[in-house]
């Protein structure tokens, strides 16, 4: 036990995560380490979030997709950069820390903008126009060059994102009270940093790409980018670096198969019975989790039978057992969370299209279309420190939870307010098609759609930090950039399930209609019926919130061997 409350080296050299007196002997750590973190989430999205607003009026207007294809392009290279965040979870829990995992994965962002800026400069690299029949025009060593970009990046943010916040969280120890609520904290900052950036892609960076030339806007990404990762990598001498743990596939796998092995023993009465090791037989970062009682088959992977010694794919300990079950439990939550993201991929490629047919002007200053994710953005630059600085201590005072409410409290207010946002966003596109119908040369204002972007960007500010730090707090200490990736997973499957949709949708509507055309068919969406799909999915949160309340009812948190008082620590540090 003194040996866990001292300074604990590794045989690489590192210091134990949880010491607190790594902080006080080697300055490592803290607020001054997650600055670097900022800086790099920050950065890297000016050229990411201006991507996500505009890259499918590039594939519309310069690749010449049409608007399902350019729409459903872009799902499925968001869907794909958000599943290859487990990626980079795995491999920075497993095989390189954190920090080498983000410089390895920003290299290979870096070569993709690299290529999509080359394609972008030379007309020779671009394909020509070839009639509204065709869904792409794209071929050959163009198309080569263009899905490989998109590839690259997606693996290199994927990558990124999957171990850059852990990173962050790496530098504040969740068993101490300060530290607890320093991390409660740090997730919103984290996502403060990410939304400065942001604010500055979707509009100097937006209003280059769409006003000067293309590839200047992906340039000043790739600038950007480049810069981000270089102060990253200055900041090296301050990060504490988590040791790294054992596979956690192969954990899992383990405890599945011994499981199904032992699937005929009989449990014993008392889980006390069930095979544990000593804390001094632990890996450095191997926390011992207390047993619970929910998937009770789960157990009979820590039976050891008689006569058999304890070893690996033979027995598994009772924190390996619950580590599984952690990851178990998590999986409703994430698969209700999926529904939220499919609408957020409406805003990022059907609201933009609807802006070309609004009036961009505001007074005398033209506003580009794909800069109206700005106001949600702004929404969530004022609405952070004030939810921080106000509301969380107001409400702790109620709760006495570090966070005012709890994290998956928080995820339910997101839902519900993604629920209102497709359905403003109906209400919104009836008013705007109606408009056109009646005076084509009279557009509404672009700023209509700032409501259904405005509720929204509330919504995702409670879901995403809420759903963040869950993962990283409930999941096993190996297991954490692994856990945090998951919300960007249920980001991955909301867009893949975008794309089913409108494929769906149209593929059903267009034979149940009496024109025989899909709500969402053709290049005119003036002709479309996207109020109709818009409140499909408003429909669809709403049974989905229901179903996410009784999920997170039903979560049992972790639960660890608790730790010695501060004031016994420093004692037998003494």
């Amino acid at each position: 036990m003194i040996q866990s409350l001292a300074v604990v080296k590794t045989e690489e050299g590192k210091y134990d995560l949880f010491s607190q007196s790594t902080t006080r002997r080697d300055g490592k750590g803290g607020y001054r380490a997650t600055m670097f973190v900022y800086v790099l989430g920050s950065l890297e999205n000016i050229g990411f979030i201006a991507n996500m607003a505009t890259l499918v009026l590039y594939f519309h207007l310069e690749m010449h997709f049409d608007l399902s294809t350019a729409a459903n392009t872009l799902t499925n290279f968001l869907g794909s950069t958000f599943l290859l965040t487990i990626v980079g979870g795995f491999i920075s829990d497993t095989y390189l820390n954190r920090l080498y995992t983000c410089l390895l994965f920003g290299l290979l962002e870096l070569m993709g903008l690299t290529l999509l800026t080359i394609q972008a400069y030379s007309d020779d690299l671009q394909p020509d126009a070839c009639g509204a029949e065709n869904s792409s025009c794209i071929k050959g060593v163009d198309a080569l060059m263009f899905y490989v970009s998109l590839c690259l990046m997606a693996l290199g943010a994927g990558g990124l994102k999957g171990s850059l916040p852990a990173l962050g969280a790496d530098q504040f120890d969740a068993k101490d009270p300060k530290g607890a609520q320093s991390l409660a904290s740090y997730f919103s900052w984290y996502q403060l940093s990410v939304t400065f950036g942001s604010i500055i892609g979707v509009t100097g960076v937006v209003h280059v790409s769409m006003n000067i030339e293309w590839y200047w806007g992906f340039f000043i990404g790739l600038v950007a980018a480049f810069v981000g990762f270089v102060v990253l990598a200055l900041g090296k001498p301050f990060y504490r670096i988590q040791p790294l743990a054992s596979s956690p596939i192969i954990k899992i796998f383990q405890v599945i198969a011994v499981a199904i092995k032992n699937r005929s023993l009989t449990l014993p009465d008392d889980h006390m019975k069930l095979h544990e090791i000593e804390d001094t037989e632990r890996d450095i970062s191997d926390v011992k989790i207390l047993h619970t009682n929910q998937f009770s088959m789960l157990d009979k992977a820590a039976i050891i039978p008689e006569g058999m010694k304890p070893e690996p794919w033979k027995v598994c300990t009772v924190t390996q057992v619950e580590e599984v079950k952690i990851l178990t439990r998590m999986l409703p939550i994430i698969a209700s969370t999926i529904i939220m993201n499919t609408c957020l991929a409406q805003l990022q490629t059907f609201s933009v299209i609807q802006g070309i047919y609004t009036d961009p002007t505001l007074g005398s200053l033209e506003i580009p279309t794909a800069s109206i994710p700005v106001i949600p953005l702004l929404f969530m630059s004022i609405l952070l420190p004030i939810y921080e600085f106000i509301i969380v201590p107001f409400a702790r005072r109620f709760t006495g939870h570090p966070n005012g409410i709890t994290q998956l409290q928080r995820v339910g207010v997101g839902l519900v307010l993604s629920v209102i946002s497709m359905a403003i966003a109906g209400i919104v596109e009836v008013k705007r098609r109606n408009q056109f119908y009646e005076n084509p040369l009279q557009r509404i204002s672009l700023f209509w759609l700032a409501f259904q972007y405005g509720v929204f960007g509330i919504a995702d500010m409670f879901a995403m930090v809420g759903l963040m730090e869950f993962f990283y707090k409930e999941a096993p200490s190996g297991m954490r950039s692994l856990s945090t990736s998951f919300a960007l997973i249920s980001l991955s499957f909301g867009y893949f399930l975008s794309t089913a949709f409108v494929s769906i949708i149209n593929s059903v509507t267009k034979k149940i209609t009496p024109s025989k055309q899909g709500w969402l068919h053709g290049q005119d969406i003036n002709h479309n019926n996207l109020n109709l799909f818009y409140w499909f999915l408003a429909i669809i949160s709403a049974l989905n919130f229901v179903i996410y309340i009784y999920c997170a009812k039903w979560y049992k948190c972790k639960e660890e061997t608790p730790e010695a008082e501060p004031d016994t620590e420093e004692k037998l540090r003494n």
